[in-house]
């Protein structure tokens, strides 16, 4: 019996985000865990500048400059585009670069928020995660509130600040939310991951340096009151049926779980599972499928929860479509520890990307008449 060709699987990293680095690692672990006797690894690098060098690792992405001259140069003859990397046919033979299913490792802006999805279903390849309008509305925490509490999921109250009034009216910004939420206050872009560009803010001076930091990386800002919690999250995999982990929990080295904490100090402590209650772990499950649900996620998604310390409320905080995958990161975590180990992970999600597609491939293009 002739033996089954291996899927190429095009693994994309790096990007124009505030979360390369992150995505770098990600993309490290990623490759690692996938078996490469039924699959043929493709990585394809996108620097911080936007050009897509296929065939550069993540370890050459990492150096300083991103890659060498040399590299760059061999990756560009290859491709100065992403569609030039997706299939196509050369002299009545497949492209070399041709391509089973992308598996974006983008974190962020530009691989995580529907551009990249966009791009891919017009070529119409599989990728792994969710599709473009889930992709966006995940990215988008105010969009992703909005349809939360439609869906009538427990969410903490926020306000939605832009770019423009913290230049215009920063003052008159700072007192409104003081008015409204009181001391202190998270800070969050509404666009980006990763803890970039959170701030925690205790008085005045500090909520106006938080704004103006937010606004540096999205014209959309996030205000949410300043609760004492624990942070509880759970991994979602699947389709039309997901399923959901075990919960964790995290403890931040710091006063919340900010880059530092996440990435740089090594200081933070995982639990895996949560110590909660059974009933409270099942109603946590619960509503992250319906999170998953509302959204009309795919694939997989990490749902973010705080736990009131005095009240034990829950709280859903948002989700992250393209989770971190790196050694230290919680969706391979939480899945390992329900029992699905990181190669089986990796088999699973390729695998609900070809069902994804295939469901897709159903939809007609043309008009028929009756």
């Amino acid at each position: 019996m002739a033996q089954q060709p291996r899927l190429r699987i095009g693994v994309v990293f790096g990007g124009r985000s505030g979360e390369h680095e992150v995505s770098v690692a990600s993309a490290r672990s990623v490759m690692a865990a996938i078996d490469r006797t039924r699959y043929e690894v493709v990585p394809i690098a996108i620097t911080r500048q936007g050009q897509w060098l296929p065939g550069v690792e993540p370890q050459q992405l990492a150096a300083p400059g991103d890659v060498s001259d040399a590299a760059a140069t061999e990756a560009v003859t290859t491709a100065a585009t992403g569609f030039a990397l997706l299939p196509q046919q050369h002299e009545g033979q497949a492209s070399p670069l041709q391509l089973d299913v992308i598996f974006p490792v983008l974190h962020g802006t530009f691989g995580e928020d529907g551009a990249l999805q966009g791009m891919l279903e017009m070529a119409g390849l599989p990728y792994v995660g969710c599709g473009v309008l889930a992709s966006a509305l995940g990215m988008d925490k105010e969009k992703s509130k909005l349809i939360f509490q439609a869906a009538e999921l427990p969410i903490i109250p926020w306000v939605t600040v832009t770019r423009r009034e913290v230049d215009a009216a920063l003052d008159e910004v700072v007192a409104q939310i003081g008015l409204r939420h009181g001391y202190p206050v998270f800070v969050k872009p509404a666009n980006l991951g990763s803890s970039v560009g959170i701030s925690k803010a205790h008085d005045a001076g500090e909520l106006r340096d938080a704004l103006r930091l937010a606004a540096r990386y999205d014209r959309k800002i996030v205000v949410e009151p300043g609760l004492a919690v624990r942070e509880l999250e759970v991994a979602v995999l699947g389709n039309d049926d997901p399923e959901a982990s075990v919960v964790g929990e995290i403890v931040p080295s710091g006063e919340f779980y900010d880059y530092r904490a996440k990435y740089l100090d090594g200081a933070s402590r995982i639990f895996i599972p949560a110590a909660i209650s059974e009933d409270l772990t099942l109603k946590i499950r619960q509503l992250a499928i319906r999170a998953f649900r509302a959204l009309d996620l795919s694939g997989l998604a990490r749902v973010d929860f705080f736990l009131e310390r005095e009240t034990d409320r829950v709280f859903l905080n948002e989700v992250n479509t393209l989770p971190g995958f790196t050694d230290i990161s919680m969706y391979p975590k939480l899945w390992e520890a329900s029992g699905l180990s990181y190669p089986q992970l990796m088999d699973r999600l390729i695998e609900l990307a070809l069902e994804r597609h295939a469901e897709r491939q159903r939809n007609e293009t043309a008009l028929h008449e009756v």
